[in-house]
């Protein structure tokens, strides 16, 4: 099987600004996940580059430019709270892929997951009062502004 032409310059054009991407969606991240663990509403934060997590040393040794663009937080106000803080996002994307150049959101409890039982939800990382985020790499303080009017709606 061959690609196309025209596929194959798309897919040589994307690998040669991969790296730049990535050191982008690294740093947003990673800036990101600070602040939001430092939240009022957020209970937790998943991410391995946060110092905080059990996986900082494994990331450093493992993958030396960063953990990554995709992490999940915990809303205090559990279900409800995800709901509004999904819907009062603007810049953020409410899609189902992950890794894409935009900051996208998923509720995968009343999403992706929703046919589980929240026990069922729990076990598989998608809790209630789980969100999961991936990091773009728009401006990294539009999206923590975009971030900060959605928390404050989710827990109005």
């Amino acid at each position: 099987m061959t690609m196309n032409p025209q596929a194959a310059h798309y897919t040589l054009m994307g690998i040669e600004t991969l790296s730049l991407r990535m050191e982008r969606h690294v740093q947003n991240a990673e800036q990101i996940a600070g602040w939001l663990e430092g939240h009022e509403a957020v209970d937790y934060v998943t991410y391995a580059g946060l110092k905080s997590s059990p996986y900082n040393a494994r990331v450093a040794k493992i993958c030396p430019k960063g953990a990554g663009g995709l992490f999940t937080i915990a809303l205090k106000g559990g279900y409800e709270s995800c709901l509004k803080f999904v819907d009062s996002l603007e810049i953020f994307s409410h899609v189902a892929n992950l890794g894409d150049t935009r900051s996208l959101v998923i509720h995968s409890a009343s999403t992706t997951h929703r046919q589980l039982t929240p026990e069922q939800q729990r076990a598989a990382g998608a809790a209630p009062e789980v969100v999961r985020i991936s990091i773009g790499t728009e401006d990294a303080n539009d999206l923590i502004a975009d971030l900060d009017q959605a928390l404050a709606k989710a827990t109005s």
